[in-house]
């Protein structure tokens, strides 16, 4: 049986590195739809664990130590386990650098808790105005991963894939391989890789991002690689779980066509462009029309199949499938 909005017992779960400006602010604003709050200390430098047991009296906190750092990954999923060993319904991941709002966390719940999506993420781009006040380092980067999330994780309509407010309904949890989940800045878009694969609803809530004296711990140049390297590797995996190994479909004919006839189309294109120059002649006609008509028809067929990956994304929460099989608790 579903439990209604009251009976829903939410768990908020932030990972703490570098936060002791702003982390109090922060547990000070967080409303009563939250049961339990869990600040994991991942090691940090500036002692934010012992700094929140020292001066907030919030009885619902609980602050965990990390024995070793393990990422805001590692650290997020360290109080999921807690918040799902301790009953919770939905986890909430919230940072605790003062970027996100507390007060918003009814809204990202929200579709959590009307059952009509499984996990719950924001999306700072929605209003124009507060994209305005958005760093343009960091609007250009959003804006490259988003479209590299999309192809890696088959979640199509949504942006903003590294934004760290969510809400995860509980149940899907315990179908996720958590061991396998990135433990580092990937992390939340590794997870919407997973429940991909689960086949899970995903839905954007619009909401306000604030940019203050705050330090961000991601360092681009080294994390660029590991977004790069993890979003091919997880589309390559995605791509191969949906399309040859759960199912075979026409699009998996389009994808192994279009990629051997854009191949084809290149190779032989190349081949004679370089054989022909060496002897100072130009391509006919009939070369040029052999290498651009394989690569138009490919083109052609790999869109088709975006196409149709596009009209895939889940619609059916995985929540209503799991409690209509009789799996869920």
């Amino acid at each position: 049986m579903e439990k209604t909005p009251k009976e829903t017992k939410v768990a908020v779960v932030i990972p703490a590195y570098g936060v002791a400006n702003h982390i109090l602010s922060v547990l000070s604003e967080i409303g009563h739809e939250a049961s339990l709050i869990y600040v994991v200390d991942d090691q940090c430098p500036q002692k934010s664990g012992e700094l929140i047991q020292e001066q907030c009296k919030d009885t619902r906190v609980k602050v965990v130590f990390n024995k070793n750092n393990l990422g805001v990954g590692g650290a997020t999923l360290v109080g999921y386990r807690l918040a799902m060993a301790d009953g919770a319904d939905i986890i909430v991941k919230l940072d605790g650098d003062g970027q996100m709002n507390p007060k918003e966390i009814s809204r990202i719940i929200a579709p959590v808790v009307q059952g009509i999506a499984d996990y719950a993420k924001g999306n700072r781009f929605f209003n124009i105005e507060d994209v305005k006040g958005m760093p343009k380092v960091r609007l250009v980067g959003n804006l490259l991963l988003s479209f590299l999330a999309k192809l890696s994780t088959g979640y199509w309509d949504i942006f903003d894939p590294t934004n760290g407010f969510t809400a995860i309904d509980a149940r899907v949890i315990k179908y996720l391989p958590l061991d396998k989940i990135s433990s580092g800045y990937f992390f939340e878009s590794d997870l919407l890789f997973r429940l991909n694969i689960l086949g899970c609803v995903v839905q954007d809530v619009p909401h306000k991002a604030a940019y203050g004296d705050e330090i961000s711990n991601l360092l681009v140049h080294k994390e660029v690689f590991v977004f790069f390297r993890g979003h091919l590797k997880n589309t390559l995996k995605r791509i191969g779980y949906n399309y040859f190994l759960r199912d075979f479909s026409l699009a998996s004919i389009e994808l192994v066509l279009g990629l051997l006839s854009l191949a084809f189309g290149f190779t032989y294109g190349l081949w004679k462009w370089i054989s022909l120059a060496s002897e100072g002649e130009f391509a006919s006609s009939g070369v040029v029309m052999i290498a651009a008509l394989p690569i138009i028809i490919g083109m052609q067929l790999l869109l088709s199949a975006i196409n149709y990956d596009v009209q895939r994304v889940p619609r059916t929460p995985f929540t209503r499938l799991i409690s209509a099989e009789g799996y869920s608790d």
